[in-house]
């Protein structure tokens, strides 16, 4: 078998793999109704997601940096078997404190299958190809967020809630296998270390962090119990990360390496992704708040209006993989930055009585924006370093992202004003909203800034030397 139908082989496993890990935090959101029904615990309705999601962000530089140790082959087939063995396990728990440990265990794979795909493609394809490809792995992402509320209602009303867990067994058990039978990787036989008092280290600081988050998402922090539950854990938070900067600059193969910080390309894309996912928040929650709240629409009217998002964003991420190599990182990054900007203003200016044609045209460019500047960043980090560091690289860019969108929807949450009540009235909803969306136009203005310091692209290509 040849290489290129070998490679072939590899990138239909590496998008398989990529829609799993994108639709399982889509896909659930339909079936909780259905889910708490027969389990019970609706008490606990928000942690099926929130502990997917906080499991795959801790796994995420981890996997980034064993596969600059182990090879992406190997971490990639465990992180995905131990993704499907969490998919099989929740398709079969019995009470909520199952689905949740068990969903713990489908996002500690799940961190592999977000990161290591684009590390490979990187290996594989030279920096022309390379974007064009990436660029058609970040779309999968939007066609996730259109698909997996759709297909999960269907498993749902057809089948089972179950189902939703199980399709994942047999696409996951084909990709293993592609990619397994038909990625060749030379690595050096030399002996590894790993950096156990790093990850240890690192997990504890960010599950503190991130759960403190949660309750401050969630609970606002009202009363004097959670106040001093989230004070207790961000002290925490913040003495384990300290200990854990100590430790990696001391680490012969640290998770987190900082010199990739010193590089101006990484560093930059890095501080711009993490703008776009705090605002990339805002659009996904808070506009179809907007249509239902102030416009006083039904949730499958918002869904319908929310679609341009989910069409724009893939269409950019392959306009972006198109183009990048013929007219630069810093031109696409700068134009997907003005059309966040114009679409930011527009909504900042938005009304009860604006048109839903404005608001259409808005989402539209909101969504080409994150498609055309996330697949440039995401083709900027992978090409900046060698083979060895791209792991660490990727990971990174991809932890940051995350991170982004987890402070976004907390201090955004903490700006959403509702008057005390259950049920908001129209004005005051519009109100909280336009303050947030204020807020998103001035992020956007840095977000400009910052595109336009993007340094030139210099590519270093490597990856002939490791992967065929």
């Amino acid at each position: 078998m040849n290489a290129f139908e070998n490679r072939k082989k590899v990138t239909i496993a590496l998008f398989v793999a990529t829609f799993l890990a994108a639709i399982e935090g889509t896909i659930v959101s339909t079936a909780m109704p259905s889910i708490t029904g027969e389990l019970h615990g609706v008490q606990q309705y928000s942690w099926i997601i929130s502990i997917y999601l906080l499991a795959t962000v801790i796994t995420t530089p981890v996997y980034g940096k064993l596969s600059d140790l182990f090879g992406r082959k190997t971490m990639f087939i465990i992180g995905a078997l131990i993704f499907l063995a969490g998919s099989m396990l929740s398709g079969i728990a019995q009470t909520m404190d199952q689905l949740i440990w068990f969903r713990a265990l489908q996002g500690l794979g799940a961190g592999a299958l977000t990161t290591i795909p684009y590390t490979i493609i990187g290996d594989l394809y030279s920096f022309e190809q390379r974007a064009k490809v990436q660029g058609w792995m970040s779309s999968i992402w939007g066609i996730a967020g259109i698909s997996g509320p759709l297909f999960g209602g269907l498993l749902v009303d057809y089948i089972s809630w179950r189902a939703i867990f199980y399709m994942n067994l047999p696409f996951g058990i084909a990709a293993i296998y592609l990619l397994s039978s038909s990625l060749k990787e030379a690595l050096e036989k030399k002996k590894r270390h790993i950096d156990y008092p790093g990850i240890i280290t690192f997990t504890i600081a960010m599950f503190c962090f991130l759960y403190a988050m949660t309750l401050i998402r969630d609970e606002g922090g009202n009363g004097t119990s959670p106040f001093m539950r989230i004070a207790v854990l961000l002290a925490i938070s913040v003495l384990f990360f300290i200990f854990f900067a100590r430790i990696e600059r001391r680490s012969p193969e640290p998770i987190i390496p900082f010199q990739l910080f010193r590089n101006r390309i990484i560093s930059m894309a890095n501080l711009d992704s993490f703008l776009l996912c705090v605002i990339n928040v805002v659009v996904i929650f808070y506009l179809p708040l907007w249509i239902q709240g102030v416009y006083g629409k039904t949730a499958t009217y918002s869904g319908l209006v929310m679609i341009p998002l989910s069409v724009a964003w893939p269409l950019g991420s392959i306009l972006a993989g198109n183009w990048i190599s013929k007219i630069g990182l810093r031109f696409i990054s700068v134009t997907g930055a003005c059309f966040l900007l114009a679409s930011s203003i527009g909504f900042s200016f938005m009304t009860a009585d604006t048109s839903i044609v404005l608001f259409i045209v808005y989402t539209f460019l909101a969504g080409l924006s994150f498609g055309l500047s996330l697949t440039s960043l995401t083709v900027a980090v992978s090409s900046a370093v060698g083979w060895e560091l791209r792991g660490s690289a990727v990971a990174s860019n991809n932890f940051i992202r995350t991170l982004g969108q987890t402070i976004g929807i907390t201090i955004f949450g903490l700006l959403l004003h509702t008057g005390g009540k259950e049920i908001i009235e129209p004005s005051v909803l519009a109100h909280s909203l336009h303050t947030i969306f204020m807020w998103v136009a001035v992020l956007s203005v840095f977000v400009v800034f910052v595109s336009l310091g993007m340094p030139k692209l210099k590519q270093v290509d490597q990856q002939q030397r490791n992967v065929s």
